[in-house]
């Protein structure tokens, strides 16, 4: 596995990292723990360094995952973890939204040590920006961590450029984490070249687009009543299938290169700028290999420009987050 410096941080992490939150909620009911202790474990041996999860994914129980998992590989692989919501340390019920108080941020920073079993946290995100609190306390805070020791690198995730901006000038931003494919590209308007400016790695949440650049999603297929999917407007039928033209002209791209749909995808993200770590999801090993064998695609110059003159005469039907969600993005 190739490797690649968020940024200019110095933090060196796989070209593809690994998202562990749909091993335990989102995509309907957990998935059973040994055998993701497992997937875990193929990804280290794989080569993949870089592993993403987050105190909210559960509540709690991924970061229990991820800790148990990673715990004989403290030292060689990194682990991002995220803080920013009102949740009960005790029952892990969700309180009253957002929370990046001082006092909160630290809180959620020993919970989550103690959960990882880990004795620094490699990458901490506030996971959405809280307009209760200044983003300049909030960066402050993990300063004071940072020079105590307990955190190594400061991330935002979902932030507007202006807050990156703000934050950056307090503690240095090692990584911005958004939404970020070939069917949202948001980030590209004013996200990306600040992260480019200010020497800020990039961290594409969701590069696969929820499952559905994978072509392997269509208007047949039912989801559990617990997938976030369902709340999602581009997963409604209608969206599905007038989206299906992004994922035929991945398909088509994919069987000139020999490789699969999910692959061009991710070979896509990869191409767009050095400092750029996709962290593809999946409960599945085989979905795994196929994962990390997008950083073996080469997409050329002309490839990319057929990509881009193609989907320019696309429109991606549907928001990419129910509206209250959407709500806490872009800050």
């Amino acid at each position: 596995m190739k490797k690649r410096m968020l940024g200019k941080s110095g933090l060196e992490v796989s070209a593809l990292g690994l998202g562990c939150m749909g091993m335990s909620s989102a995509y309907g009911p957990a998935a059973d723990r040994k055998e993701m202790i497992t997937l875990i474990h193929g990804a280290v041996e794989r080569g993949v360094t870089f592993f993403d999860t987050a105190e909210a994914y559960g509540p709690f129980v991924n970061e229990e995952l991820v800790g148990e998992a990673l715990y004989p590989f403290r030292g060689k692989v990194v682990i991002a973890t995220k803080f920013g919501f009102d949740i009960d340390p005790v029952s892990g019920e969700r309180r009253s939204g957002l929370n990046s108080r001082p006092e909160h941020i630290r809180e959620v920073a020993e919970a989550s040590l103690r959960r990882l079993k880990v004795d620094a946290i490699d990458l901490f995100y506030q996971h959405r920006v809280d307009p209760a609190v200044p983003i300049e306390e909030v960066a402050g805070t993990i300063k004071d961590l940072i020079s105590e020791g307990k955190v190594r690198h400061f991330g935002l995730s979902e932030a507007a450029a202006a807050t990156i901006r703000r934050a950056h000038a307090v503690q240095p931003v090692t990584a911005v984490q958004s939404e970020y494919s070939i069917w949202t590209r948001d980030p590209e308007a004013e996200v990306l070249p600040v992260c480019e400016e200010l020497g800020i790695g990039f961290v594409p949440w969701a590069p696969l687009g929820m499952g559905f650049l994978t072509g392997k999603i269509d208007t047949n297929t039912t989801f559990h009543s617990t997938d976030f999917r369902t709340m999602v407007p581009r997963f409604t039928p209608e969206a599905m299938k007038a989206n299906q033209a992004l994922v035929d002209l991945l398909a088509g791209i994919a069987l000139h290169k020999n490789a699969t749909t999910a692959q061009i995808a991710l070979a896509w993200l990869l191409a767009q700028k050095p400092w750029i770590v996709p962290i593809p999801g999946t409960r599945k090993p085989e979905r795994l290999d196929e994962n990390i064998g997008s950083a073996l695609v080469e997409l050329t110059t002309d490839d990319m420009h057929e990509i881009e003159s193609a989907a320019a005469k696309i429109t991606v039907r549907g928001a990419r987050l129910p509206e209250a969600v959407l709500k806490l993005t872009g800050k």
